[in-house]
């Protein structure tokens, strides 16, 4: 048997237009967070329950994307990854711009649902588009590209839809994001689909996705993957809005500001971590959870410390809360990949997709919302960040497991097997 290439032809092309189309999937998502107040005055005025409802917009939209996932996930791995990855990232644009359209608060949360459907599609097989053009020794790095996306388009996303919505308004945030989409989306059609990496068997059998629950670090990594949404869920939902009317700043500087700290910060942090976890790989066994646990244990001081901190020295802790949460971005997610058989790669990603959401920031946007109509903005954000710890301790404890269930699958086993 021949070794596999180290780089398969095409894989620069294929991570640049995911790249791209995961910048747009997180400044889509996170437009909304930018201009809840504006939603609020125009749908929520003098409702004592504005901020719980204006919470479940964001749950809306992980709800419908979390149920969803997993059957994307099970067709990613059977079918044209990037056939599925088109015709997601054309409904998400398209239910993006319709958001602009909604008359209704009502209408609103339809909108958010069909989002969270297209984003269904691409969350499950994009990542392991990139793992089969790439080995294993170089992953960490180049997911850690893929997912640097996260924080960058998250901050276009406050930082346009804030100028936005003062220029022209918050609907056109949402209609001027949907013809790029649609872009992407056509060429995607134009991709070639990488053979699958180390793949044994074309398709994998029912006793092989049972065993996805046996992979000790796959399942530790999920519970940390959890406990860390739902923190830096509910938290990023809310920054803005917090900021402003919970500390006094000009919610358009505000915007700007969070979203210039979150560019640079997690922009640095998620190229750190990915290259600090391959770089200590060989040398430190389970190095993808230790960075992912120390990033934790470091980042829920900075965010409490925040809270009690007056602006503007408070935007230097926000600064290091973000830098800290995204250390394990690239590390937490090459080790799903690298512990999951590439017959079901997309299944495990799907599936990590669900839980993380259904008990992570499916809730904590409302959660925080509720505390915050029936107490302060402190003791929202103070519960759920006290999470973070448990993130932390959980992938600390799972190195080992880490190691003995990628060497596994280095062989050619499923560790969910033996």
């Amino acid at each position: 048997m021949q070794p596999e290439p180290q780089v398969r032809n095409g894989a620069r092309p294929a991570l640049a237009l995911l790249l791209t189309i995961n910048l747009f999937c997180y400044l889509d998502r996170y437009i909304l967070a930018s201009i809840i107040p504006a939603i609020k005055a125009d749908f929520l005025r003098g409702d004592p329950n504005a901020n719980a409802k204006a919470g479940l917009l964001t749950t809306a939209f992980l709800v419908s994307y979390m149920i969803t996932a997993p059957l994307f996930g099970w067709m990613a791995d059977r079918f044209s990854r990037w056939m599925i990855i088109g015709i997601s990232v054309a409904l998400w644009s398209v239910a993006s711009g319709a958001t602009g359209l909604a008359g209704t608060f009502a209408a609103l949360l339809a909108t958010r649902v069909f989002l969270g459907i297209g984003e269904a599609g691409y969350g499950p097989a994009a990542p392991t588009i990139i793992s089969d053009f790439y080995p294993v020794e170089r992953r960490g790095r180049v997911l850690s590209w893929f997912f640097m996306a996260i924080p960058v388009g998250s901050a276009l996303g406050y930082a346009l839809g804030g100028f936005i919505n003062k220029v022209l308004g918050w609907r056109w945030a949402f209609f001027l994001v949907a013809p790029p989409g649609l872009v992407l989306a056509a060429l995607c059609f134009m991709m070639r689909e990488p053979a699958r990496r180390g793949a044994g068997r074309p398709k994998a059998t029912w006793a092989d996705y049972k065993g996805l629950i046996r992979i000790p670090s796959l399942v530790t990594n999920i519970i940390a993957q959890t406990a860390l949404t739902f923190a830096s869920g509910g938290l990023s939902v809310w920054a803005p809005t917090y900021i402003h009317e919970g500390r006094g700043q000009p919610l358009e500087q505000t915007d700007l500001i969070f979203g210039g700290i979150l560019v640079a910060a997690g922009f640095l942090s998620t190229l750190f971590g990915g290259w600090i976890g391959d770089k200590l790989r060989s040398r430190i066994p389970g190095s993808y959870f230790i960075v992912s646990g120390c990033g934790m244990l470091l980042g829920f001081p900075a965010t409490i410390a925040m809270l009690y901190t007056p602006f503007p020295a408070a935007w230097v802790l926000v600064f290091l809360a973000i830098f800290f949460l995204f250390m394990n971005t690239g590390p937490s997610n090459t080790a799903l990949a690298n512990v999951t058989p590439p017959s079901m790669r997309a299944t495990a990603f799907a599936m990590n997709i669900l839980i993380i959401h259904l008990f992570g920031d499916a809730l904590s946007p409302w959660l925080i919302g509720w505390i915050k109509d029936h107490g302060t903005w402190n003791a929202g954000f103070f519960t759920v960040s006290t999470v973070m710890l448990a993130a932390g301790v959980v992938w600390l404890t799972s190195s080992r497991a880490l190691v003995r269930d990628t060497e596994a699958v280095e062989r050619g086993e499923n560790p969910g097997r033996g």
